[in-house]
């Protein structure tokens, strides 16, 4: 009888011991002592404690794509994003974050929100998970309400461009990547 390829094979490691070796506000790291199914055991698996995070694809009853365009330090460079950020530790709805987000960064919000996927990053590393949302008919409400670490441009993109964008590499962080190719499919764009 054929092995059914969608029928996982992979074990799970046995976690021995787990400790916090680095825990600030801005990053958590973890390390594990774990035993591999083979029975070989690893003492400094390295692990990133990480918030889980929301990504939005808002596009505007005109067919804009509302991006942002903001510099990162840790890759050195100014870079196009949908808008998102990580939920807060008192939210539980990551639907709500996500229009928090959108609306912190951008200004803007939508009355129709869709979950398109939840996605994980880094499996080998990181623990959260990312939660790509459509909000359709995003207008705006209000003007960006940023935080001190935050100098973002709001960029309003026809719809039609945005696939081209992707793959010139004029949008390149993969969370947006994803869900911009995503929502374009979703949307029949």
């Amino acid at each position: 009888m054929p092995e059914n390829k969608h029928t996982p094979t992979a074990k799970h490691w046995k976690v021995l011991k787990s400790e916090l070796v680095f825990d600030e506000k801005w990053y958590t790291l973890r390390r594990d002592e774990v035993e591999l199914p083979n029975g070989k055991v690893l003492d400094d698996y390295y692990v990133s404690v990480r918030p889980d995070v929301v990504l939005t694809f808002p596009i505007t009853e005109d067919g804009e794509v509302i991006f942002v365009r903001q510099y990162k330090h840790a890759a050195a460079g100014v870079f196009i994003e949908l808008p998102g950020g990580v939920i807060d530790a008192h939210e539980n709805d990551p639907k709500e974050a996500a229009r928090r987000e959108m609306l912190e960064e951008t200004g803007y919000t939508s009355n129709d929100m869709e979950l398109l996927s939840e996605v994980i990053d880094n499996p080998t590393k990181d623990t959260n998970r990312i939660y790509f949302y459509l909000a359709r008919n995003a207008y705006k409400i209000a003007e960006q309400d940023l935080d001190e670490t935050e100098s973002i441009e709001v960029l309003k993109i026809p719809i039609n461009e945005v696939e081209s964008m992707v793959l010139r590499g004029d949008i390149c962080v993969s969370g947006s990547v994803a869900l911009c190719l995503l929502a374009l499919r979703k949307l029949g764009a």
